[in-house]
C-alpha cells in the first residue's frame, strides 16, 4: 500500500509542467522606432549650435571707441588725461567716436558738462561752442605759488588779487587801489577751462602756466587787470556752479 501510494505520487510529479529557471527573461517586443523624433532632436542640437556661433560672431563685432574718464565742463576739450579707449558692441545708431580719431576731438568743445565714466558720442561736441550765456574767458600767466599744484581742466577756483609789482611802478592812486585790496577776492567761482599739459609749448616760461579761466562777465574785467599786473593767485575750491 505504501509503495503504490509512493509511486502514484512520483507521477504526479513528474506530469506537472516544467517552472522557467528564475535566471531566465521573458522576451520583450521589438521596439517601435520613431523617426520623426530623431529627426526633432537633431534638428534641435543643430539650432543651438548655429545660436551660440550666432552670438560668438556678434560678440566679436567690437570696436575701440572714446570713454571721458573725468568731467569736462561746457566748452572744455578732450585731452590725454581725461580720456581712455574701451571696446564697446558696434551700433550703427550710436555714434561712437572711434579711438582712432581721440586727436581731431581735442579740437572740438564740450557743448555742456560732460561727466566722468561715459563713452563719448558726436553729439557731445561742437567746433567752437563759446562761452555760456552770462560767462567769459580769461588767460592769465602765472608763476609757480600762484597756483595750486595738479590744476586741471574742469577745477574751481577762486581768483584772489595779492601784492604785486604794483606798487613800486605806479602813482598814487594806483598804490592806494592796491594796498585797499590786498589779498581780495577777485573771484569766489571760475571754472578751469584750459590748462596745458606739462610739456607744452603753452608754458611761457620754465616758471609760467597759462591757464584759462570761465568766469562770471562781471568780473572778467577786474581778473584780467589784476593779472596783467601779476597780482592774481588761484585757489582751489569746491565746486558748485
Amino acid at each position: 500500500m505504501k509503495i503504490q501510494e509512493r509511486t502514484g505520487a512520483g507521477a504526479n510529479r513528474a506530469a506537472a509542467p516544467a517552472q522557467p529557471s528564475v535566471g531566465d527573461r521573458l522576451p520583450t517586443p521589438p521596439r517601435e522606432r520613431k523617426p520623426a523624433l530623431a529627426a526633432l532632436a537633431v534638428l534641435l542640437i543643430l539650432l543651438g549650435a548655429l545660436g551660440a556661433t550666432t552670438l560668438v560672431l556678434r560678440a566679436g563685432d567690437r570696436i575701440e571707441v572714446v570713454k571721458i574718464t573725468q568731467e569736462i565742463p561746457a566748452g572744455g576739450s578732450v585731452t590725454g588725461r581725461n580720456v581712455t579707449s574701451v571696446m564697446v558692441a558696434e551700433d550703427s545708431g550710436i555714434h561712437y567716436v572711434p579711438w582712432a580719431q581721440v586727436d581731431g576731438l581735442k579740437k572740438l568743445k564740450a557743448k555742456s558738462t560732460i561727466p566722468g565714466g561715459v563713452v563719448a558720442v558726436g553729439e557731445m561736441f561742437a567746433a567752437d561752442s563759446g562761452p555760456a550765456s552770462g560767462k567769459a574767458i580769461v588767460g592769465l600767466a602765472l608763476k609757480e605759488g600762484q597756483y595750486p599744484a595738479g590744476l586741471q581742466i574742469g577745477d574751481v577756483v577762486a581768483a584772489y588779487r595779492v601784492g604785486g609789482n604794483g606798487g613800486s611802478s605806479g602813482g598814487g592812486s594806483s598804490d592806494s587801489s592796491s594796498a585797499g585790496s590786498s589779498s581780495s577776492v577777485i573771484v569766489e567761482q571760475a571754472r578751469v577751462s584750459y590748462v596745458p599739459p606739462k610739456k607744452s609749448d603753452d608754458f611761457v616760461s620754465s616758471t609760467n602756466l597759462a591757464v584759462t579761466l570761465a568766469v562770471d562777465g562781471d568780473k572778467a574785467a577786474a581778473l584780467a587787470q589784476a593779472a596783467s599786473n601779476g597780482e592774481v593767485a588761484l585757489v582751489r575750491v569746491p565746486g558748485t556752479d
